[in-house]
């Protein structure tokens, strides 16, 4: 099972993580950023909205968030605005953190329950699978940004996870 001080690096991550794409995206010019490339969800844009939707239907479960509209089609939408979603992506990491920071082992090893759109069916599993997959979801397709705009010329900052993080500054060391 993870643990909370797990979460909230994780959380801390994620957080810088955006940022550093987020700057690196933000150095493409908009028509470039909304190109079809090929990826699963298109552009770099599309993905960005796409995780910041997946990052809210599970805060949604996880922690009481307003549900985002729509199902995964209308995922990559949420903002046509990049600066807007940027705003967005960082008004939910910062949610995200507080969250995370707030996590118990106990709460963690309970169930959570809810309906899936993406498999159309009722599940419940163990919470701490779920926040597992939160963490899992941000960083495919992160992967999945840092491809393409690799692909544009743009060299995102590190992305090691060691290397990034102030470890005693989160009280993990």
């Amino acid at each position: 099972m993870i643990s909370p001080d797990w979460c909230r690096m994780m959380a801390a991550y994620n957080s810088e993580m955006n940022r550093r794409l987020y700057a690196a995206a933000g150095s493409v010019p908009d028509a470039e950023r909304k190109a079809d490339r090929g990826a699963f969800f298109g552009s770099i844009h599309a993905t960005l909205n796409h995780l910041l939707w997946g990052d809210r239907m599970w805060m949604s479960r996880l922690a009481g968030w307003e549900r985002p509209q729509g199902g995964i089609p209308g995922s990559t939408a949420l903002h046509a605005d990049f600066e807007a979603l940027r705003a967005a992506r960082a008004e939910a990491d910062a949610a995200i953190e507080a969250w995370a920071g707030g996590l118990t082992a106990e709460w963690l090893s309970g169930a959570l329950s809810w309906q899936s759109g993406a498999t159309g069916r009722d599940l419940t599993m163990p919470r701490w699978i779920t926040v597992a997959h939160l963490f899992n979801h941000q960083t495919h397709h992160r992967g999945q940004v840092h491809c393409l705009l690799t692909q544009q010329g743009v060299r995102p900052a590190d992305t090691d996870l060691p290397f990034i993080l102030d470890m005693r500054a989160l009280g993990l060391m």
